[in-house]
């Protein structure tokens, strides 16, 4: 009997033994990277408190030691380069990268910033350094349209155009996520979701009113295109659409964006914008009920601390369910358990990017190819560029960009110690046997006071580099000289820069170059009067000066391109405040412009030639083909943009044409190239309000293909039924 007792004593503390190890085994399975990820994320969830979850659904997450979830700030930015973090190299703002027309640069330059993030984080974890703006969870790019170019923030997008936007943007997060099917490099955003590009000054409460057509096929296409090309989150805008806050607007996060487009990562709220919910918009009754109609909505983080302080009371007040919040905490942590968070360091693929990872040679110079490849040549009178260096023994450099930081970085940047503004590119470019003199020449604002006039008649050609500043045109409270809250109330150059180059002209009988850096459209018929040749250099990144010096003296040939039309004045458009889109850029705007979308002058003249013409009739799945050949009958190698546009049948409220193709190239001199140009059919389907569905339309379309939105070197027309 006594033996009995024994063998049951044993099997019972062995039995709670093994229950212990079994439930200790079950405690880790999400740190088993061999597990499907729903298991791993859901085992993390379920042994968290309710209090736990809801303190990790804000930016700054807190660690929870007994579980090894780590410290982490959400909140960092690479919208040109690992911003705010300081060194590291920084890339033209995101309008110039849409200048190159290149998608494949962009790629490229995606994957390099991501990179120099996982090389920053590597070495801030290394010191058990936790900080914003050192993590790997970027909220970039913003692929807003910019509709109207008195919104400060434009400089920031990829301009006007719905495939291009997504083009490039998409792009970008591929460079950006990298292509490890077990891991994120980095995790992009799409951002700010949705129908958002001013006003700056009341974006906190302002409505955006916008019917179906115009959202679908305008403002959400580029979104959409980005949750297709896996973009691991998306951020919701600070503006109500139609009468509801983005951040718990169930149309655009939950109908649309999960259950239409199947989205499965995580979306966060511009910061801050939960507690405009009720304060600025009036949504919502307090905090409480912003919470609760946040996690039912769709977010999953917010960029504030209004879901950590007011979720608890929420449930409590059921208003929202535990469940609910598992699941919007679920999709949030599925971001960190692809990043690594919870792996064996030693399996992390990005876990020897360091030092030598961060700016280095072959980082610089791409800055530089991508800075050469956005400028924009818009005026080259009796063809004086390139410059001839030997012609011009001295040189006289002028004006109140021309040694600017802010000028060459932008906004959300980074900071560089091989920052190269225009007066050293230039200097640099020249041989040490001229002679180049330099004057702040102007300022922003005084009209009668000017300097380096005199100097300037002395010299054999003067470079004017003035133009826009991103503390004149940007974000809210970034943008601290501008007069209206960070949006421009017009396209006008300041005054003292015109009254300058007016005095500079007159007393100045040798050539003039001007460069201009905006980041919008600028009039430039203002300031065309004065200047041989006027380039448009955007807020070039680090490199700018010397890939400007490069464009000038003829190293290569510029190729950038408008991403944006040039109005004459914005008194030609509708209301700032309305978003229909009819008036407003390339695809609707019917009136004379200063420089059409996709303009850009280069040295070289190039010739189309149509190989093949599309075929007659097309339907729905059918992929649309043109080959064509483009010569280079120049004398230097140069990169072309070849364009292809579709002019739509004759029906209500179809674009007057539409950007569907576009490929940069380069061609070597007395060379030709053959590009074969293909569209789905499937892409020309445009939204019948009628029906509250996407319809292709039967009708007569043209095949366009140029240099520009206005230029047609080749066409065909052809039938879809």
């Amino acid at each position: 009997m006594k033996n009995m007792y024994r063998c049951l004593a044993c099997f019972l503390f062995f039995s709670l033994l093994t229950k212990k190890d079994l439930s200790a085994q079950q405690s880790m399975d999400y740190k088993n990277d061999k597990l499907p990820l729903d298991t791993r994320v859901n085992n993390l969830v379920s042994q968290l408190s309710l209090a736990e979850k809801i303190s990790l659904l804000g930016y700054q997450s807190q660690s929870i030691p007994r579980l090894g979830i780590p410290a982490y700030n959400w909140w960092n930015e690479a919208l040109h380069g690992v911003a705010r973090a300081g060194v590291a190299t920084v890339f033209p703002q995101s309008i110039g990268m849409a200048a190159t027309f290149n998608d494949n640069l962009i790629f490229e330059t995606a994957n390099v910033i991501s990179t120099e993030a996982r090389a920053k984080y590597n070495l801030a974890i290394q010191k058990e350094r936790h900080l914003q703006y050192m993590g790997l969870t970027f909220w970039s790019p913003n692929v807003n349209i910019f509709r109207d170019p008195r919104w400060g923030r434009g400089h920031e997008t990829y301009g006007e155009d719905p495939y291009l936007t997504a083009t490039i943007g998409s792009a970008f997060v591929k460079g950006m996520q990298g292509n490890n099917p077990n891991f994120l490099k980095t995790s992009a955003t799409a951002k700010h979701f949705a129908v958002h590009s001013g006003p700056e000054a009341t974006r906190d409460k302002f409505n955006s009113i916008v019917d179906e057509k115009d959202l679908r096929e305008t403002y959400l296409y580029a979104f959409h295109s980005l949750v297709k090309s896996g973009v691991e989150s998306v951020m919701s805008a600070y503006n109500s659409v139609n009468g509801v806050p983005s951040s718990i607007n169930n149309k655009l996060l939950d109908t649309i964006l999960r259950k239409e487009w199947g989205f499965k990562g995580h979306v966060v709220t511009d910061c801050g914008a939960l507690f405009g919910v009720s304060e600025s918009h009036g949504a919502t009754a307090n905090n409480t009920a912003t919470a609760a109609a946040a996690i039912k909505a769709g977010i999953n983080l917010d960029c504030a601390t209004l879901l950590q302080q007011d979720l608890l009371k929420a449930v409590n007040k059921n208003l929202v369910t535990e469940k609910e919040i598992d699941h919007s905490l679920s999709a949030l942590l599925k971001t960190q358990f692809k990043l690594g968070f919870y792996n064996n360091k030693q399996k992390d693929p990005y876990k020897n990017y360091l030092t030598d990872s961060l700016h280095n040679t072959s980082h610089i110079q791409l800055s530089r190819t991508v800075a050469q490849q956005s400028m924009v040549l818009l005026k080259n009178e009796k063809n004086i560029l390139p410059l001839k260096k030997d012609a011009y023994p001295s040189v006289m450099i002028v004006g109140p960009n021309a040694t600017s930081y802010d000028a060459l970085l932008g906004n959300y940047h980074g900071v560089s110690d091989k920052a190269v503004n225009f007066v050293e590119g230039i200097t640099a470019g020249f041989d040490p046997a001229t002679r180049i003199e330099y004057d702040l020449g102007c300022d922003f604002n005084d009209t009668t006071k000017f300097g380096g006039i005199w100097a300037a008649g002395n010299a054999n050609l003067t470079i004017a580099v003035m133009g826009l500043s991103p503390v004149l045109e940007g974000e809210a409270g970034d943008a601290f000289l501008s007069q209206t809250g960070g949006d421009k109330k017009d396209i006008q150059l300041p005054a003292s820069e015109i009254a300058y180059l007016k005095q500079l002209r007159k007393s100045v009988k040798t050539p003039i170059i001007l460069v201009i850096t905006a980041g919008s459209c600028v009039d430039i018929a203002s300031v065309a009067p004065y200047a041989d040749a006027i380039i448009l250099a955007w807020y070039p990144g680090e490199q700018g000066g010397n890939a400007l010096a490069d464009i000038i003296l003829g190293k290569v040939a510029p190729s950038g391109r408008l991403p944006i039309t040039f109005y004459k004045s914005p008194n030609d458009l509708p209301e700032y405040t309305s978003y229909a889109m009819k008036g407003r850029t390339y695809r609707y705007f019917s009136g004379e412009v200063a420089y059409p979308f996709g303009f850009g002058l280069s040295y070289i003249n190039f010739d189309y030639k149509l190989i093949s013409a599309p075929k007659q009739l097309y339907q729905v799945y059918d992929t649309l083909t043109a080959n064509i050949s483009i010569a280079n009958r120049g004398i230097m190698d140069a990169n072309e943009v070849v364009q292809a546009y579709i002019v739509y049948p004759n029906l209500d409220r179809m674009p007057i044409k539409e950007l569907k193709y576009f490929k940069k190239i380069l061609i070597a001199k007395g060379v030709a190239k053959n590009v074969n140009i293909k569209i789905p059919v499937v892409e020309l389907k445009k939204w019948n309000l009628s029906k509250n569905d996407w319809e292709l339309y039967p009708g007569t379309y043209k095949l366009v293909i140029g240099s520009n939105a206005q230029d047609e070197k080749i066409s065909s027309s052809f039938e879809i039924q």
